[in-house]
This record gives structure tokens, C-alpha cells and sequence, in this order.
């Protein structure tokens, strides 16, 4: 597998450090020279110098010969414009890092699927933890072709849940309304806001995504 990472935060460095280990070829995107240098001492692997928000420097990373881009630097908009620009060129997968819930709404129209927010999943890690739960065991639940989808309702998307037109192996399992969880059934209405939460087959995601992209 191949990786390109954008910034050399921990979190970067971690995931990079790890992949490496495990035989995997990794690139890592700095704009900041010193950094680079710095981390290079770490991390045996490819860089390259420059602004990962501009086509030509992922150009250079070769996108076509690509598995997964990371955008993990400290900015939100930084790490939204470049996955954007990184789908634009090919990537075949995207992962973006925010650290501000607020821009999680965006994220979803705007098709970036694979949007984490590792402040608040650390928490729910650790606030499960306290109460004696296991937050691990949800990841080993979806597994083989099982994917996770979620969307924001517009006014077009305002109807019953039995109205919804999904792809076939897509069901709905859950919604967020003024961050409050809701088990709907099958006659409730959403309302414009609502987060929507789907489970279905991988081979989906590009149709799902295409739907409610903004």
C-alpha cells in the first residue's frame, strides 16, 4: 500500500511511523522545511517540500499510484482543501482530519466521507471508558462489506423515513437531531438539520456520496 500524508503533526507521524513498520510506502507533504528536517530523522520515507493545498504539489505525489491521501495538519481548512483537491485529482481515498465539530456538516456535503475528528472520539472513548463500556467493540461490528454513511437532511430530503429512495443493502440506522440520538421508525419524519446515519455495501459509497454531495 501506498500513503501520502499531508503535515507532520503527531498524529501524522504516528500513523506514518506505524504504516512504515508494517512494510508500507509512505510520503509525507511539508511546507516547512525545518520540519521536514526534523522529522526525516524519524520517519524513513519520502518527502516532499511545499504547500498541499496547491494541484501541483499532490500532482507530484502521484495520485494514480495512491491508496489513501491523509490531510492531518493542524488546520481545518487546510485539511478540507486539500481533500478536495485530492479527490479533484484522483486519489482514491481521502481521509480528513478537523478538529471543529462545526465544520463536520460541510465535510458530509461536501463528500468527503471519510472525515474524523479524533478530539471527540477520544473522548467518547475515554467518557465510555469511565462508565465501564467497551467503545471498541463497534469496530469489529462492521466488517466484510459493511460500510457507514451519514448525511445532512436538506428540504428535498425532508420526508418520512420510508420515503427515502435508497440503493439496495442500505438501511437507516439511526439519527442525530440538535445532536440528540434518535432510533426513528419507519413513518418518522425528518426535519432539515437532521444527520442521518446509513449502514450498507461498500459498492455504494460513490452512489451515496453523489447523492447528497453538496
Amino acid at each position: 500500500m501506498r500513503a501520502v500524508f499531508i503535515g507532520t503533526t503527531p498524529l501524522s507521524v504516528v500513523t506514518a511511523g506505524i504504516l512504515l513498520r508494517r512494510g508500507h510506502e509512505v510520503i509525507v507533504i511539508e511546507r516547512d522545511k525545518e520540519r521536514i528536517d526534523a522529522v526525516s530523522e524519524e520517519l524513513p520515507c519520502g518527502f516532499l517540500h511545499g504547500d498541499p493545498g496547491r494541484p501541483a504539489i499532490l500532482k507530484e505525489a502521484d495520485p494514480a499510484q495512491t491508496d489513501i491521501l491523509y490531510c492531518l495538519t493542524h488546520n481545518d481548512q487546510t485539511n478540507i482543501i486539500a481533500s478536495l483537491v485530492g479527490k479533484s485529482l484522483g486519489f482514491r481515498r481521502v481521509i480528513t482530519c478537523i478538529d471543529d465539530p462545526e465544520y463536520e456538516h460541510i465535510c458530509t456535503e461536501l463528500a468527503l466521507v471519510d472525515t474524523i475528528i479524533p478530539t471527540r472520539t477520544i473522548g467518547t472513548y475515554l467518557a465510555d471508558m469511565s462508565e465501564g463500556h467497551d467503545p471498541l467493540v463497534i469496530s469489529t461490528m462492521f466488517r466484510d462489506e459493511a460500510r457507514a454513511f451519514s448525511f445532512v437532511v436538506r428540504d428535498r430530503d425532508a420526508v418520512a423515513i420510508s420515503d427515502i429512495q435508497l440503493p439496495r443493502e442500505t438501511r437507516v440506522v439511526c439519527l442525530y437531531r440538535d445532536d440528540k440520538f434518535i432510533l426513528p421508525e419507519k413513518d418518522t419524519v425528518l426535519r432539515v438539520g437532521d444527520e442521518v446515519v446509513l449502514i450498507s455495501h461498500r459498492n455504494n459509497m460513490e452512489e451515496l456520496a453523489a447523492r447528497w454531495a453538496k
